[in-house]
């Protein structure tokens, strides 16, 4: 049974960085496609980032394009989300979630199998 575990938040200043890492356990994550998502305090969930199987097919969003970058190293069973240029209204709590499918298709959260539990980012005003 495929379980996630998010790591790697914290609080940063703005203007910095942060690598959150997206752990698989229970299967081999190369099969599945990953997206990040993040919630801020009284707001809906939103989608951040997403990757396919393979790691050939990356997405990003607008409101993170040039400063997030997506991976993964399957070797490790791992995701990656490399944060920079950091701002306060990045903070929120951010999940992974895997699609037991190869390809990214979307955000929307009915789309994705497995969810973390989250790691919080908190960047000061």
């Amino acid at each position: 049974q495929l379980q996630l575990v998010e790591s790697g938040g914290g609080l940063v200043q703005p203007g910095g960085s942060l690598r959150l890492s997206c752990t698989a356990s229970g299967v081999n994550l190369a099969y599945y496609a990953i997206g990040w998502f993040r919630q801020a305090p009284g707001k809906e969930r939103e989608g951040v980032s997403c990757i396919s199987a393979g790691g050939s097919r990356k997405n990003v969003e607008d409101s993170v394009k040039g400063r997030f970058t997506i991976s993964r190293d399957n070797a490790k069973n791992t995701v990656y989300l490399q944060m920079n240029s950091l701002k306060v209204e990045d903070t929120a709590i951010y999940y992974c979630a895997a699609r037991s499918v190869a390809h990214c298709s979307g955000y929307e959260p009915i789309r994705y199998d497995v969810w973390g539990q989250g790691t919080q980012v908190t960047v000061p005003a």
